[in-house]
């Protein structure tokens, strides 16, 4: 092997290797795609049953949620234009406008690509 895999973003684990398009860590699970200008690695961010989420996607939602300050998303609740976040804040990495909501922020483990 005449290249040399970068090590994992999450880890550090040096034991990195291709499956594909991605990047896979053996050592954490992480994935990841390598860019082409090699400086930071985006990570693949995958829905509920392991489909690959894209910036702007239509993703539906699988699971009721409570919201803080009252209410409740109901499941099979149709969410239009994702914005994957680079950085997740508390697990949530996914910004939307639900309906009924506003702006949120979702966990991808309770979407499904639509």
């Amino acid at each position: 092997m005449s290249q040399q895999l970068p090590p994992c973003p999450e880890c550090a684990g040096e034991y990195t290797y291709e499956e594909g398009d991605l990047l896979v860590c053996p050592m954490c699970a992480h994935e990841w795609v390598e860019t082409a200008d090699d400086a930071t690695p985006a990570a693949v961010i995958k829905d509920a049953v392991g489909n690959i989420l894209q910036e702007g996607d239509r993703v539906s939602i699988v699971k009721s949620l409570k919201v803080k300050g009252g209410g409740a998303i109901k499941i099979g609740t149709k969410v239009t234009g994702i914005h994957l976040l680079e950085e997740p804040v508390d697990g949530h990495d996914i910004e939307a406008k639900v309906p009924g909501f506003g702006h949120l922020r979702l966990k991808s483990s309770v979407v499904k690509k639509a």
